[in-house]
């Protein structure tokens, strides 16, 4: 039945012109259900990441909740590493929007090639902790998100963390702005992380990930910037001494649907995904706080120095960024900076 159904999602990718117009992946049967049954159904789930990062995990997760809860009748079949669009991230982001997959989690940085508007969280140092950012966005912020992507034919069902971004390099304990400058630092290509990192005068360099282990190892990049779990996953450790924990930029994944598809569903059914994709994110945000603190804990019991920065030193970095974080308030607007509480 998989291959079958991968077929069928290929063939509605292939036939889609833009970002409309295309049939569903899932090939729905709606049948009279009592009120202890539900429609026997597979749907498609799509993610970016490999078998052990964060997406994934929550993705399987939430699987296995749905096939519990629904006697097996319903089931969801995840695809990691953006398989059903080749490895390619931007191309996943237009399948759920055109009906080439059921359901997907992305990052909002990917998702941002729908609308730019869906990276205003990362805008540096939105927010102050996990907790802020899980009140936030469970309000006023995603329901931005869900204005946002239902414009794009996209139903926005939760988030969880991706990750508060950090920075690791070879040369140098990174402490104060003057430490940082003229380090080479492989950044995605986001105009607010380039931005940033050049007004502190560091060298950005976009480079694709799979890239970024031998750079550093050649020396053609001093460092990186990501999550700890994907720096952990990634052994940075083990080729780079220095790590210094800023908070800098907050990431997260976005849970969605895609509209047609899910307005299709039966109500019974809708409403099992939605509690169990809200369960799933929970559970991925308690997952990611808690192995943070485990895995820095292991970096630093395998020689690596880590600098967590004090609130006196994470203030000369935020009056050195001022302007540019002012600039990209700006550009994305009063309604969306208010329904982030972003100033």
């Amino acid at each position: 039945m998989k291959a079958k159904l991968v077929g069928m999602i290929m063939a509605a990718l292939a036939a889609a012109v833009s970002l409309s117009g295309c049939q569903s992946s899932t090939e729905t049967v709606l049948s009279d259900s009592g009120d202890n049954d539900y429609q026997e159904i597979e749907l498609v789930m799509a993610v970016n990441g490999t078998d052990i990062q964060i997406d994934t995990r929550v993705a399987d997760k939430f699987s296995e909740l749905v096939e519990e809860a629904s006697g097996g009748k319903v089931t969801v079949a995840v695809y990691p590493n953006d398989q059903l669009a080749g490895g390619n991230a931007t191309k996943g982001v237009e399948m759920i929007a055109v009906g080439g997959a059921d359901l997907a989690a992305y990052a909002t940085c990917t998702m941002a090639a729908l609308d730019n508007q869906l990276s205003i969280a990362t805008i540096p140092w939105s927010f102050d902790s996990y907790q802020e950012a899980r009140e936030i966005i469970d309000s006023t912020g995603g329901e931005y998100y869900a204005g946002i992507l239902e414009k794009k034919g996209i139903t926005y069902l939760g988030s969880f963390h991706n990750g508060f971004r950090q920075l690791t390099n070879s040369k140098r304990e990174v402490k104060t702005p003057e430490d940082i400058k003229g380090l080479k630092i492989r950044v995605p290509g986001s105009e607010v992380y380039m931005d940033f990192f050049r007004t502190l005068k560091v060298d950005p360099v976009a480079m694709s990930w799979s890239e970024v282990f031998t750079a550093i190892q050649q020396g053609t990049i001093d460092g990186q910037e990501n999550g700890v779990s994907i720096t952990e996953s990634a052994k940075m450790d083990e080729i780079q001494p220095y790590m210094t924990l800023w908070n800098y930029s907050y990431e997260n994944d976005l849970f969605v649907a895609n509209t047609d598809i899910w307005n299709a569903l039966e109500p019974k059914t809708r409403e099992l995904l939605q509690e169990k994709a809200t369960e799933a994110c929970e559970w991925g945000r308690d997952t990611v706080e808690k192995e943070e603190k485990e895995m820095v804990q292991g970096f630093i019991d395998g020689g690596m120095k880590v600098t967590e920065l004090t609130a006196e030193e994470l203030a000369d970095f935020k009056a050195a960024v001022e302007s540019s974080r002012q600039k990209f308030i700006q550009k994305y607007g009063e309604e969306a900076c208010s329904a982030f509480h972003i100033k």
